[in-house]
């Protein structure tokens, strides 16, 4: 394994307050989806992903690359989803191959019952929090890392290049420090 600076205090601190406000605000919104529907925030996200296409219908590969979620995971969660008749898996017409994912009616409705409060939860704990300056800075941030992660770990298939700064290293077993102090890299 290559040595992997360590995380200066400046860089830890802004890595820890990303972890903790997003581990927060993820809390919040399954909190509210549970309370509301009974829906996790992955499966909010394959509602809504679904009601935005053309037909209400994708095909799974296409909704799994773009819910960010292995086929897998995805035919998992279609599968909780579908049992609720929230969703229904259908035939591909072009290609025999393929299966669609598609949004019911009643996925709808379930669907359009739950955003409201969504969205009042994403408000009130981020984007009502932030100025509108902050709100650029933040999309520009994190587009800019999605950008960076889109493609798995471009030639490195260890995920570790692009890395900046010169304190520490990492070892062995993921764990981090400067100056020698074992911090877990969280």
């Amino acid at each position: 394994m290559t040595d992997t600076p360590w995380l200066s205090e400046a860089e830890m601190s802004a890595w820890m307050a990303y972890l903790t406000a997003s581990h927060l605000l993820e809390r919040r919104i399954e909190e509210q989806l549970k309370a509301d529907s009974g829906l996790t925030h992955a499966q909010y996200e394959i509602l809504a992903k679904l009601s935005a296409a053309p037909g209400r219908r994708m095909r799974m590969t296409e909704l799994a690359r773009s819910a960010v979620v292995s086929k897998s995971g995805l035919t998992y969660q279609i599968g909780r989803l579908e049992k609720r008749g929230l969703v229904a898996r259908v035939a591909c017409p072009s290609d025999e191959r393929g299966v669609l994912a598609v949004l019911t009616d009643r996925g709808m409705s379930c669907l359009e019952k739950t955003a409201p409060g969504h969205v009042a939860v994403v408000r009130a704990f981020l984007i009502d929090q932030l100025t509108p300056e902050e709100l650029a800075g933040m999309t520009r941030i994190m587009s800019k890392a999605a950008a960076v992660m889109a493609s798995p770990y471009g030639d490195d298939p260890t995920g570790m290049t692009g890395t900046r700064g010169t304190r520490g290293t990492t070892n062995t077993t993921g764990m981090t420090s400067t100056a020698g102090t074992g911090v877990a890299g969280v």
